[in-house]
């Protein structure tokens, strides 16, 4: 039987934050798994930047009519992959035919994330989307499959499922090949040291204190019922999408859920990251559509309901 024992390593090198869960890798079901592609999915669960997970135990232990592991991994609400298991999970169950996946067990064929969102009053965040979008672009790559082979449960379902719900997986799908195969363009990178590329009030302190940082240093602040952001600003050629990355030094002490605001085209946008963990590296916060100009792009806001300091550190920008 086969296995994906590098699930974890491929989806952190595309940007994507990962928690290992137990012995994941020799957690699975019985039967054969020989996937050829990803389903989507959304777990029914009401989740929230307080309960980021609430069907994580279900999918890793199962339901009384359905024993677990039910997924090879679960995207919280703020976008954060669970990793729980490296085989064959009941997921997909029989699958009728759906583009290039032909009708068959679906546990074999696919890899399945659930989306950890209801699906009837609650879409998904656009943390769990931008995070879905890389992770699966990342496995694709890693199969030798193109996009069509990534489908949502309720293109295969047999029994009629309706997950995803309210997205266009036409859509989706594209913008997995999009991020398959990026087009190579501007960047630009402002750290907290950048000379005019960086403002904070000075509520903000400096620390050098981990080894993790990006630069000499990096700002910390505490929470506080009032924005007080710290800034980046850059200087973006032309309108159109573009691909931010974030960069902080993990630690226990530091924030649960800090918020990062991008400025876009269409409004200010928040994404909340776990600044305890998966530090010292590039972590994707999404693809955003910003308007042409020198202006503040990125802030990171110190109004959270997390616990710890809020961490400013460095930002990239790419053109996709």
């Amino acid at each position: 039987m086969a296995t994906i024992p590098w699930l974890a390593d491929v989806l952190r090198s595309a940007g994507v934050q990962v928690v290992e869960h137990g012995d994941w890798r020799n957690r699975m079901r019985p039967g054969s798994f020989d996937p050829i592609g990803v389903l989507w999915h959304h777990t029914a669960a009401t989740s929230s930047a307080s309960n980021p997970h609430p069907a994580l135990n279900v999918c890793i232990n199962g339901r009384s009519d359905l024993a677990g592991p039910l997924c090879q991994a679960l995207v919280d609400y703020h976008g954060v992959f669970h990793v729980i298991s490296a085989g064959r999970c009941n997921h997909a169950g029989s699958a009728r035919a759906s583009g290039p996946i032909p009708a068959g067990d679906g546990n074999t064929m696919l890899i399945g994330w659930e989306i950890d969102y209801n699906g009837v009053n609650q879409e998904m965040t656009a943390a769990q989307y931008n995070a879905s979008i890389a992770a699966t672009a990342a496995v694709m790559k890693r199969l030798g499959r193109d996009s069509s082979y990534v489908r949502g449960h309720r293109e295969t379902s047999t029994t009629g499922k309706i997950d995803p719900s309210f997205i266009d997986l036409n859509v989706m799908r594209a913008d997995v090949a999009r991020a398959m195969n990026p087009t190579p363009g501007w960047t630009s990178t402002v750290d907290n040291t950048t000379a005019g590329r960086f403002s904070a009030s000075t509520n903000w302190g400096s620390s050098a204190y981990s080894g993790q940082r990006f630069g000499e240093n990096y700002r910390f602040a505490s929470p506080v019922a009032a924005s007080d952001a710290a800034w980046y600003k850059f200087a973006i050629p032309e309108t159109g999408n573009y691909r931010v990355e974030a960069w902080w030094p993990a630690d226990p002490g530091y924030n649960s859920s800090a918020p990062y605001v991008i400025v876009t085209s269409s409004g200010n946008q928040t994404v909340n990251v776990d600044q305890r963990i998966t530090g010292g590296q590039w972590r994707v916060l999404g693809t955003f559509n910003l308007t042409a100009g020198d202006a503040n792009k990125v802030g990171v806001s110190r109004w959270t309901n997390g616990v710890g300091l809020v961490i400013a550190d460095a930002v990239r920008i790419s053109r996709v």
